[in-house]
């Protein structure tokens, strides 16, 4: 399993998955607000979901936070995942992709990088990946998340998201994952029924921004 607390040591992560194109910044008021809400403690668990960047883990630590990473996509683009029934459809190995990822401690984490990975994901890990980091997350935990709105068409490339300051994210292009699906606001309001808050963020780049807390 691809875990990794990091602590003082700042050690960074690997640039695999980074593939040829122009980086992007973005001003973030979403992730703003995040950066806000986290920064008057020090030494909070800060869980990112996304490929790994040694920005973020320098970023945070820098902090005085810990950090850990969990690639979620890479984890689920595992091919041993794929299982075939008895009419020889296939799908994921739902309980088994649980069982050996994302095995987090009840109220572990004080922030969570969600980013867009829910438009990423197969459909049978959405739900299950968010209600497994519900329980990771302490009560009041802030989690932030990206999804892409109606305009964004099939082919958006799928990007590895660096911060580059407290409300500025570099976009760098990163291996290909193709976009699933397209949530609307009451889709995301149904997938968090279990937090207690959301507060939404339209962005210019076919890209909703959502706080959502514990």
């Amino acid at each position: 399993m691809f875990s990794r607390i990091f602590g003082g040591s700042g050690q960074h992560g690997s640039e695999d998955g980074v593939v040829s194109g122009e980086r992007v910044q973005r001003r973030s008021t979403g992730f703003g607000e995040f950066m806000k809400s986290i920064a008057r403690e020090e030494g909070l668990n800060i869980l990112d979901l996304g490929p790994t960047s040694p920005a973020n883990i320098t970023f945070f630590i820098a902090l005085g936070h810990r950090f850990h990473q969990e690639d979620v996509l890479r984890l689920a683009s595992d091919k041993s995942l794929i299982v075939s029934n008895s009419d020889g459809q296939k799908s994921i190995d739902v309980d088994r992709f649980l069982r050996e990822n994302l095995c987090f401690e009840r109220d572990e984490f004080d922030a969570v990088l969600f980013w867009d990975l829910a438009d990423y994901l197969p459909e049978p890990l959405v739900k299950p990946v968010i209600e497994r980091i519900h329980v990771a997350m302490k009560p009041t935990a802030i989690l932030f998340s990206l999804f892409h709105t109606k305009d964004a068409g099939p082919e958006v490339p799928f990007y590895r998201y660096n911060i580059a300051a407290k409300d500025t994210i570099e976009m760098q292009p990163a291996s290909a994952h193709k976009l699933q699906r397209i949530f609307n606001n009451r889709h995301v309001e149904t997938l968090f029924h279990d937090y207690n808050s959301l507060k939404f963020f339209l962005g210019r780049d076919n890209l909703r921004e959502v706080i959502v807390i514990r």
